[in-house]
């Protein structure tokens, strides 16, 4: 009888992405959301669907549904535009830098700021996606404060000499704009660069952190000497003596 032959079992090896997959990877992530957005502005503009009204109202229970779309609802051409160029170029760098947790943490912004503007903000009809760019925002910043990866420090500090002004309007200087939604979208951002601050891109490891100590009983600045004492050798009998 011919013996079977034995099943290995089959085990799947994960191909790590090629950094111009990450990049497309990142770049897709955001024209899906922006897609929809300039989508429905158009469908707004041109088409008379008069969906803007449905963005959140503080403390009602109609405006709960907001939480879920006034990220894709803009005013005019200039709220849409900003909010695009912002949240293209942030949330391209979350998906990018931060691949592992950017579906996590896009989701919990997605919602969780919402709902905090839903309870503070003020009557009025909140919309735009500028509450998703000032989580990200918050997120990206603060992650590079508190990890030990330099590249994550290296995108806090482009994050911070492109987009550092943008601070000044979770304040309530100009009429007409949710602060509140910005100040929520900061809040949660900073936080989950806290809860996540031990996840995502990894410590780098430097070459002395991997390298064995060397021997310090045969340094390598001296050849030929090991710096051994013989132990096998016989100690001198004892002093020599001089005269009778």
């Amino acid at each position: 009888m011919s013996e079977e032959p034995a099943h290995r079992p089959l085990t799947k090896h994960r191909r790590e992405a090629t950094d111009g997959e990450k990049i497309l990877d990142a770049v897709m992530a955001s024209l899906f959301i922006l897609s929809i957005a300039w989508a429905l502005f158009l469908m707004d503009e041109y088409l008379g669907f008069h969906l803007w009204p449905n963005g959140i109202h503080p403390r009602t229970i109609e405006g709960l549904r907001g939480i879920f779309t006034m990220h894709f609802l803009h005013a005019d051409w200039t709220h849409l535009i900003n909010n695009t160029l912002s949240f293209f170029v942030l949330n391209s760098f979350l998906f990018y830098f931060y691949r592992r947790l950017s579906l996590q943490v896009f989701a919990w912004l997605f919602v969780l700021p919402g709902l905090v503007l839903w309870i503070i903000g003020r009557p009025a009809n909140h919309i735009g996606a500028s509450m998703l760019v000032y989580g990200l925002f918050g997120f990206l910043l603060l992650s590079g404060l508190v990890r030990k990866n330099p590249q994550a420090r290296r995108v806090a500090l482009v994050v911070a000499l492109y987009y550092g002004s943008m601070v000044w309007y979770v304040f309530p200087i100009e009429t007409g704009i949710s602060w509140e939604g910005h100040l929520s979208g900061l809040t949660v951002g900073a936080v989950l660069a806290l809860v996540y601050r031990r996840k995502g891109p990894p410590e780098p490891v430097y070459r002395f952190e991997t390298e064995p100590d060397p021997d310090d009983s045969d340094p390598y600045w001296m050849p030929g000497y090991t710096g051994r004492v013989e132990r096998d050798s016989q100690p001198p009998e004892g002093p020599a003596k001089f005269g009778a």
